[in-house]
């Protein structure tokens, strides 16, 4: 009897064991962005406004009209669109620098949702930033540009965007100020505004924040932390590009 239970102590005790072993693996897999656990399954509009859910209740003063890339489509849309397209392709949370700037394999971060969804729209952060960071060296306190890398990060995004976008209310809760498409930036992140909403008419935020993230469209809008600038996109920052 003794030696059964010695025997069963030494199996629970590797099964217990392995199951941690396993368990650090996992969580090291997805650290890392080697394993992808957010889900691109889109949350249920929840807000029904005066004619209906979601924006469709909303004011109509809200309907973006300009169409940069002349496709026909409003530039709000056509970047909300962009950024579900991209979330679809499920990136892994991983900051890698590229020498092309844009990420051309499975791997992404905050940045890239809003960079890769305004190219989409006609506006390529990229080359833009780069040229008003020539046109204005001391506005981003960059020591040696990087056109690589310097619009994918925040703060100069920040500069681009006060500069160079419409800039709107950053309350959420004056719900009639924010449509799908529009850009959202907080300390150190950024996002996409949703067309859909929770139940007191607040979009859901678009967004890539790390690893652990379990959803790339989320109810955060408010909650992600303090609004430091809510923006559309404005065509006469194209004027930059030679």
């Amino acid at each position: 009897m003794d030696v059964r239970k010695r025997w069963k102590r030494i199996f629970v005790a590797a099964v217990a064991m392995l199951a941690c072993v396993l368990f650090i693996v996992v969580v090291a897999r997805i650290a890392t962005g080697r394993l992808c656990i957010t889900s691109s399954h889109r949350p249920v509009d929840r807000y029904e406004g005066a004619s209906g859910a979601g924006e469709a209740g909303l004011s109509a003063d809200l309907t973006a009209t300009v169409d940069a890339d002349s496709d026909g489509i409003p530039d709000n849309d056509d970047v909300l669109t962009a950024a579900l397209a991209y979330i679809q392709t499920r990136p892994h949370y991983k900051s890698v620098y590229y020498p092309s700037g844009y990420p051309d394999d499975e791997h992404g971060v905050c940045t890239d949702v809003v960079a890769i969804a305004c190219r989409e729209a006609g506006y390529d952060l990229q080359a833009l930033v780069a040229a008003d960071v020539a046109r204005r060296p001391e506005a981003y306190a960059i020591e040696i540009p990087d056109p690589a890398i310097d619009f994918r990060r925040t703060p100069n995004l920040k500069v681009f965007f006060d500069a160079h976008a419409q800039r709107l209310v950053d309350d959420a809760d004056e719900i009639t100020e924010w449509r799908g498409g529009d850009i959202v930036l907080y300390e150190g992140h950024i996002g996409i505004v949703s067309d859909r909403r929770n139940e007191r008419g607040v979009p859901y935020l678009i967004h890539h924040s790390g690893p652990f993230q379990l959803r790339y469209e989320e109810d955060k809008l408010q909650s992600y932390g303090h609004i430091v600038g809510h923006y559309r996109l404005d065509p006469t920052c194209l004027a930059l590009l030679p």
